[in-house]
């Protein structure tokens, strides 16, 4: 079985507002529910495993039952960093896992197929990671000016989800420092030196950050 553990215990501070991105509502559901409906619609996916702020966890523990997302076993709760929130649960993945995709809670126009290719890539190759091109010119700059600009054609955003075999997602948080905050499991990953299949991802599959970011998603979700 393959298993998806969404993260979504941030507190969004980057947003503002008092409630965080994920639970900010769109067409009568939460942001953080769009997301979960996208991989109870994937059939490479078997079980889902939440990871919430510790105060969401209660009052949120039956969000799958009421949401009609059945593949939600479990919801527990997250740490002070991402790595230490993907941890947990990695920790509370049911036994005979394959393959594990970790996802941000805040992603919610990922499709079901990116899912699904994604997640085969990880059974065959051991690692995957959906991406998106680099569309701006992007500079180095030094001190204030332009030192030179880099080729983007050998540059991708990295997007959710990531994909690993079980074993070698393990290894990578067995040898981590739960403590630094690494910006996605690829970086985790790379440091044993496996190799990481790229997927070509859509560049709508994007994170809510910012309140612009919200109209963007809530004109598709609409």
């Amino acid at each position: 079985m393959n298993t998806a553990i969404i993260v979504a215990a941030g507190g969004g501070t980057r947003f503002g507002g008092d409630t965080p991105k994920q639970f900010l509502e769109i067409s009568g559901k939460p942001l953080l529910v769009h997301t979960l409906e996208r991989f109870e619609e994937c059939g490479a996916i078997g079980s889902i495993v939440l990871v919430l702020a510790s105060d969401r966890v209660s009052e949120l523990s039956d969000i799958g039952k009421k949401y009609q997302i059945p593949k939600l076993t479990r919801v527990v709760p997250g740490g002070a960093t991402r790595s230490e929130s993907v941890s947990r649960g990695l920790a509370a993945i049911p036994g005979g896992c394959d393959v594990v995709a970790v996802h941000d809670g805040a992603r919610p126009l990922v499709t079901a197929d990116e899912i699904a290719a994604t997640v085969r890539a990880a059974a065959e190759f051991g690692a995957a990671c959906l991406t998106a091109p680099v569309t701006d010119t992007i500079k180095e700059i030094s001190g204030g000016v332009i030192r030179r600009t880099i080729d983007r054609s050998t540059l991708r955003r990295a997007l959710t989800p990531q994909a690993f075999r079980y074993d070698i997602l393990r290894r990578a948080f067995d040898g981590a420092d739960l403590g630094d905050n690494a910006t996605d499991e690829c970086c985790l990953v790379e440091k044993l030196g496996v190799s990481i299949h790229v997927i070509d991802g859509s560049p709508r599959n994007i994170k809510v950050t910012t309140p612009d970011d919200l109209n963007f998603v809530s004109q598709f979700l609409r």
